[in-house]
């Protein structure tokens, strides 16, 4: 069995999204374990305070994904202060629900420019500073294989990220480059606390969405974490292109 603190000890990695949720609760553990931690996300406040938990060393990048100039900042940020990315876990994501009848254009274009074309335009910027034999994640969603009301959107987005680590893997295929997805189903993060939907349904949301899970329970953050780090660990080296679903059985069941 692979040592994680070994594993991970000195690596360089750099995480969209870290600053709150899975993304903030995998650059925690990373750090923990001797990792060279940068995140990268769009709220000031939440940044510093992940800044001071991960310690000395860390870097945090304020940036909006959807923005190309952003990433390309963040991305010169992360060159200058760690030289090169070994694992790269790409997070940042948004998840309102409407109906289709609601939803506009600028909807449309901010769900996907953050979830979609974000995670296309970090992978391509970052391609660069990524070392041979790098591990790479796209943080996906149990939405991408199952139908929710109000949610197509969101789950277009997070199917667009399975296609993405598919074709990645045989572009970067050359240089032993791994890229795959991790889907988690509903989990306790803020998120779950942040989606955008209507008055009446906010208040039962989190019974009827653990109704509908077989271990009728929702996920825990470390257990994403757990499986993200799995993904990114050498113990997961014959593992390209894949989707690890971790949504209790929502999706298979």
């Amino acid at each position: 069995m692979t040592d994680a603190s070994a594993e991970f000890r000195g690596k360089r990695i750099f995480i969209t999204g870290g600053n709150s949720g899975i993304g903030r609760a995998a650059a925690e553990a990373f750090a923990r374990l001797g990792a060279r931690v940068a995140v990268l996300g769009r709220d000031r406040r939440t940044l510093d305070d992940t800044r001071a938990a991960l310690g000395d060393g860390a870097l945090a990048i304020q940036g909006d994904v959807s923005k190309l100039s952003d990433i390309d900042a963040a991305v010169e940020a992360v060159r200058r202060d760690l030289g090169g990315i070994d694992i790269l876990i790409v997070s940042a994501g948004v998840s309102p629900i409407l109906p289709i009848d609601k939803v506009t254009e600028e909807f449309f274009d901010r769900v996907i420019g953050v979830n979609l074309k974000g995670a296309f335009f970090t992978m391509q910027k970052c391609a660069p500073l990524l070392v041979d034999g790098a591990a790479v994640v796209l943080l996906g969603s149990s939405g991408a294989r199952k139908g929710v009301g109000g949610m197509s959107v969101y789950s277009a987005s997070k199917a667009g990220l399975r296609a993405l680590a598919r074709s990645f893997s045989v572009e970067l295929m050359p240089r032993r480059i791994r890229v795959n997805v991790l889907s988690p189903g509903p989990v306790h993060t803020p998120i779950l606390d942040r989606l955008e939907v209507p008055d009446h349904v906010a208040p039962g949301l989190a019974e009827n969405i653990r109704r509908q899970v077989p271990l009728q329970r929702l996920g825990e953050t470390h257990e994403m974490v757990a499986a993200l780090m799995f993904l990114a660990s050498s113990g997961s080296a014959f593992v390209v292109g894949a989707d690890l679903r971790a949504d209790g059985g929502l999706t298979t069941l």
